[in-house]
């Protein structure tokens, strides 16, 4: 399935299917998952990126155990709206794994997400050991909950 329109997306939640969010590292992948409703976004865990393949094959387990029919995926942007360095590299990933699990996505800008999850890693006192575990998963529901906001109110 192709890069889709938030319109789109609107109607897999319509028909109760979830929607992931994904923070794509180098080294790891953040993800989190919307509810049935389309409302709120839980992070549900931080992957280690090994081969493609294989990170491709957990996503679909996970896929098929959450219901999820749709992902979102962070781009980072420069703080002035332009493509920042790794904008290309999150394209071709996204698309490779379109080839491998055939999932409808969009984009969404992520500008100052890790910063913001971090900001209230720290509010919580959180240790640092602890915060690396959980940022990459919290981002991911950082961006996707941006977009469950933009579709309730669209």
């Amino acid at each position: 399935m192709p890069l889709v329109t938030l319109p789109d997306l609107k109607a897999i939640i319509a028909n109760r299917q979830r929607l992931m969010g994904l923070d794509l590292g180098t080294k790891t992948i953040g993800l989190a998952v919307s509810d049935g409703l389309g409302m709120g976004a839980s992070p549900i865990e931080t992957l280690k990126r090994t081969k493609l393949g294989k990170d491709c094959e957990i996503l679909g387990k996970l896929v098929k155990d959450r219901l999820v029919g749709g992902f979102v995926y962070g781009l980072p942007k420069n703080m002035d709206g332009s493509d920042g360095g790794s904008v290309q590299r999150i394209k071709d990933l996204a698309a490779e794994i379109d080839i491998r699990l055939g999932m409808p996505y969009v984009f969404w800008d992520e500008r100052l997400s890790t910063v913001a999850v971090t900001r209230t890693l720290l509010e919580e006192d959180m240790s640092r050991a602890k915060r690396a575990e959980v940022v990459d998963a919290r981002a991911a529901a950082y961006i996707l909950q941006g977009v469950l906001d933009r579709l309730r109110h669209t």
